[in-house]
């Protein structure tokens, strides 16, 4: 008769519990708060909130000179008059009005 030994339990144990604790060390680096693919979706919002802050800066130089362009200091009479036309409804005696 050959005797057939079996692994020790507490050894099967400790396997066991060390897969386990790989598999969730592993998921937490994947999908954890601070895992690969929350770092990814950061990095993507980071690119979004620098694409709206080019865009919302180019704006507000635009505004800063058609602010300087009305200034008391140096006044844009093209300006003005679009102004005017626009906020006043004005048009001078030789326009056609087309609707």
């Amino acid at each position: 008769m050959t005797r057939r030994s079996r692994p020790a339990l507490g050894s099967v144990l400790f396997l066991v519990t060390m897969l386990l604790l790989a598999l969730y060390f592993t998921f937490a680096a994947l999908q954890g708060n601070y895992g690969v693919f929350r770092r990814a979706e950061v990095e993507g919002e980071a690119r979004q909130l620098r694409q709206e802050l080019a865009m919302l800066t180019a704006q507000v130089d635009r505004m800063e000179n058609l602010t300087r362009r009305l200034s008391d200091d140096y006044l844009d009479l093209d300006l003005l008059d679009e102004q005017a036309r626009d906020v006043l409804g004005m048009i001078r005696t030789d326009e056609i009005v087309i609707r």
